[in-house]
């Protein structure tokens, strides 16, 4: 099954270019969509006319996507600058104490079975080379790798996602605002939500590599409970506050 996901996912090609953020697409698409619905949501059933839930929407949307991606961008950064620390560290140790390391590495190989001349040998390749010792030394010894992805584009990725897949709880009522039309706005919004929904589970599967068709059902419902519960906490609240 998870062989066939994968050759299922490998067909799109499209997506292949944008991989390395699409993870940052998809969990900011994620957290627009549902917090914006959860916000149309919550002001239906308190009773508020759609002006404003326009304004609570779109307040929130620009918002809380902002602060979602500077979080997204702070979070990043300090992972790289703590990957550079240790960097750091590691060629302080290896310039100034290089025996010291020379038994890491040589420790490193051995646990892994090699022993002998070619034990040896592998320490004398690691070794000759300053930026590949502390390569090894990083990944081997500390466990760490270092992010490729860029602080600023995974902060401005997460913005966009956040307000594009965020949208589209409202844009039947922004629709609804320049050009009236017939019929529940609400459930327009929760059809166009719900198509959402399944575009950014579609999206998910490739970044978890998991099947199209679970990805997808699970952030469904995933919108509907946050709809379910914003819903009826202002239905409540629009009762108890009017009395």
């Amino acid at each position: 099954m998870i062989h066939n996901e994968s050759k299922l996912h490998k067909q799109h090609p499209f997506l292949s270019r944008f991989e390395n953020y699409l993870g940052e697409f998809v969990y900011g698409g994620i957290d627009g969509c549902v917090t914006t619905f959860a916000v149309v949501a919550g002001s239906v059933g308190a009773g508020f006319n759609s002006s404003i839930i326009i304004i609570l929407g779109l307040a929130n949307l620009f918002a809380d996507g902002f602060a979602m991606s500077i979080g997204a961008y702070l979070s990043s950064k300090t992972e790289k600058d703590h990957y550079n620390k240790h960097k750091q560290i590691e060629y302080w140790e290896v310039e100034n104490i290089p025996e010291k390391e020379k038994d890491e590495i040589r420790d490193i190989y051995r646990e892994k079975g090699f022993t002998g001349d070619l034990l040896e040998n592998i320490v004398t390749v690691i070794t000759s080379d300053k930026d590949r010792w502390v390569d090894v030394m990083m990944k081997e010894e500390l466990e760490m790798a270092d992010d490729q992805k860029s602080p600023y584009l995974i902060g401005f990725v997460t913005y966009v996602s956040f307000i594009l897949i965020g949208l589209i709880p409202l844009t039947v009522y922004l629709m609804d605002f320049f050009n009236p039309f017939q019929g529940d706005l609400f459930v327009w919004s929760s059809m166009l939500t719900a198509v959402g929904f399944i575009l950014i589970g579609w999206l998910k599967s490739y970044v978890t590599q998991t099947n199209i068709f679970r990805s997808m059902v699970e952030t469904l419902v995933l919108g509907a409970i946050a709809a379910f519960v914003a819903y009826y906490v202002g239905d409540f609240l629009e009762h108890l506050l009017t009395r």
